[in-house]
């Protein structure tokens, strides 16, 4: 079933004019599970496996003013070099955006479109690894303002040929 969440900006976004964002519908685009020898791992008991994460956002034009966002996640559990498990989800949702300019636009699409999707994509990680035998795996909370705002600022420094702005940890 679609999951529904409209977010009308004022009484205008209900007569179809003005300033518009709506979530339409979420649903899982991808979804991959690998567990090569399964939760039985003799070493697995001796040592917690070394978790690799990766986060990536996309979005494309489905219609006018249409747009889908997809959410990707890759987390991948070792012991040394032994794959635990590999797991691959792409979360996505149509968004209604009217009404807005170009620049505003883009930050609905790459901060407050994943902001929403990610509860979405941390309930089905966690589900998925617990449904392959292992121990659930919490998504860490992701500031998608900042990253959004650090990939404006690398951007703009390739536009002008310089060093992209370093990263504080």
């Amino acid at each position: 079933m679609a999951d529904q969440n409209t977010m009308p900006t004022g009484d205008t976004a209900t007569n179809g004019k003005g300033a518009a964002v709506a979530l339409q519908t979420v649903y899982i685009k991808d979804l991959s599970f690998e567990s090569p020898k399964g939760p039985f791992m003799p070493t697995q008991a001796q040592q917690d496996p070394k978790i690799s994460l990766n986060l990536s956002t996309a979005s494309n034009s489905i219609g006018q003013d249409a747009h889908e966002v997809v959410l990707s996640v890759t987390l991948e559990a070792k012991n040394g070099d032994v794959a635990v498990y590999l797991a691959e989800v792409k979360q996505a949702g149509v968004f209604l955006v009217r009404g807005f300019g170009a620049d505003e636009t883009r930050r609905i699409l790459g901060s407050f479109a994943p902001n929403l999707l990610f509860p979405y994509i941390r309930q089905t990680v966690s589900d998925v690894v617990t449904k392959g035998g292992f121990p659930p795996f919490l998504l860490p909370h992701v500031n998608f303002d900042a990253l959004f705002e650090r990939s404006l600022q690398e951007q703009a420094a390739r536009q002008q040929g310089q060093p992209a702005p370093e990263q504080a940890n």
